[in-house]
């Protein structure tokens, strides 16, 4: 008889030791659109274990037992991130940009590397995640979208090949309840643009027009947003020489895409030194 042909991984070559264990998870913002995904996400075969399921203390579903779709998972959802972290292995945020600096030290404190999926944080969040990652690995990724971290790494060699005379428009769409604009994929595809040009996106970034406004600047970077009914997810960088116009687009019509590759970059952070880290580093092996 020929032995057991060992797990595979999702690219098809053997498991490794790790993956073939079940690892326990924390989630930051259960209650939400993701924290749901991730629950029915996990249930198609993971390699995690729901171990904690936080949301806010306001949560009027404190106490209740996380489920999703109806299916139950045994753990109670609670408001208490030291507690959660306990015997945890990895920790994935999907809650307010206000919380994740709070979260990103409460994971530094249990030793529990940490996924940052949450957008609209401020530079102060930014500042407690770098002082968390010289403890612990983080990964920050405003998409977890293995197709737009592939988006990214076109834009950014686009905007090499093309140079400066290509005027670069960046439009995005989400559902009505996105709080923040642009998206943090549109600002980190923004960020791809001014990096691969050897700029920085605030120097060159334009936001806002109405009214009479001055030509364009040369080397800018146009923002346009709509947010309307229930979009998952759309983005397009235009890039406009004369004659000709180059788009690239992603269109996600599911939001389990973003759940599923937040679960690939979970266990991609296990055992990562520590560290700050994004989606093309899990492209990148």
């Amino acid at each position: 008889m020929r032995p057991p042909t060992p797990p595979q991984s999702a690219q098809g070559r053997p498991a490794s030791p790790a993956a073939r264990r079940s690892h326990a998870l924390v989630v930051f913002g259960i209650t939400g659109r993701m924290g749901q995904s991730l629950i029915r996400a996990m249930a198609e075969g993971s390699v995690f274990q729901l171990h904690g399921a936080i949301a806010s203390p306001e949560s009027p579903r404190l106490g209740q037992e996380c489920a999703a779709e109806g299916r139950p998972t045994g753990v109670m959802i609670g408001a208490d991130a030291a507690t959660a972290l306990k015997g945890a292995a990895v920790a994935v945020d999907f809650s307010l940009g206000s919380a994740v600096g709070a979260h990103a030290e409460a994971c530094a404190q249990a030793d529990v590397p940490l996924l940052v999926g949450t957008t609209g944080f401020d530079a102060a969040a930014r500042t407690q995640l770098a002082r968390a990652a010289e403890r612990i690995a983080i990964l920050v990724a405003p998409n977890t979208s293995v197709g737009v971290a592939v988006l990214r790494g076109l834009v950014a060699q686009a905007a090499q090949a093309l140079g400066e005379g290509y005027d670069v428009e960046i439009s995005e769409a989400h559902h009505r309840s996105k709080r923040d604009a642009p998206s943090g994929t549109a600002l980190s595809l923004g960020e791809a643009v001014a990096a691969a040009r050897g700029r920085a996106l605030p120097d060159i970034a334009v936001y806002e027009r109405h009214g009479v406004t001055a030509p364009r600047g040369e080397g800018s970077i146009g923002f346009s947003v709509i947010r309307a009914g229930d979009i998952v997810g759309e983005h397009t960088v235009m890039f406009a020489g004369g004659g000709e116009r180059l788009e690239i687009t992603h269109r996600a019509s599911d939001r389990m895409t973003f759940a599923r590759g937040a679960l690939r970059a979970a266990a991609w952070l296990l055992d990562r030194p520590p560290g700050l880290y994004g989606m093309q580093d899990v492209l990148k092996t």
